[in-house]
């Protein structure tokens, strides 16, 4: 049963990535996951794959497919905040983040827009990720949210510390890597 999968290009793309870091070519890639060449190379084209595909060149690029489970906590009463970080909501946006998945509605999902939008100006900080995508994926959930100043009063309002969070994210896509 083909599902389709909003970001399979951009997933299939991490996915070589780390398969060319172990030394791998496509098509070396896609007989170890066991289908064709040509197949690897149509799926690039397409929106949707069988997750039994998906799963075993994730597979053999040394990685799992799996979910994020997110629940949305109460925010703050100006709406830009959660009202508390504790550790479990810390390392779902851990998690979020060293995932790659940049969907703006996605991300409006997990949190208010607001502060969301500053964790991607935050991440767009870090050299693991691209800078433009995510200052994009920032003006998408908040109009604004990647001028100095608004940034700045997200800084100061928000209970994420980049000192701790950023490493945090880091060490996860290294673990992950």
């Amino acid at each position: 049963m083909n599902k389709s999968i909003p970001q399979l290009g951009n997933l299939l793309d991490r996915l070589r990535q780390r398969t060319h870091a172990l030394g791998l070519t496509d098509a070396a890639w896609a007989a170890r996951a066991g289908i064709r060449h040509e197949t690897l190379s149509r799926l690039r084209r397409r929106s949707s794959c069988d997750f039994a595909t998906l799963q075993a060149l994730a597979r053999a690029a040394g990685a799992t497919i799996g979910l994020i489970d997110i629940q949305t906590p109460a925010v703050t009463a100006d709406g830009r905040y959660p009202v508390t970080l504790d550790r479990d909501y810390e390392e779902s946006l851990v998690d979020l983040c060293a995932a790659g998945d940049f969907d703006a509605a996605r991300w409006r999902s997990v949190g208010a827009p607001f502060f969301m939008a500053g964790l991607a100006v935050m991440l767009a900080s870090l050299p693991e990720f691209d800078r433009p995508t995510l200052l994009r994926l920032a003006e998408a959930l908040h109009a604004g949210s990647t001028q100095v100043d608004v940034f700045a009063i997200w800084l100061k309002g928000s209970p994420v510390r980049p000192s701790r969070f950023l490493p945090m994210v880091s060490g996860r896509m290294r673990r992950a890597a």
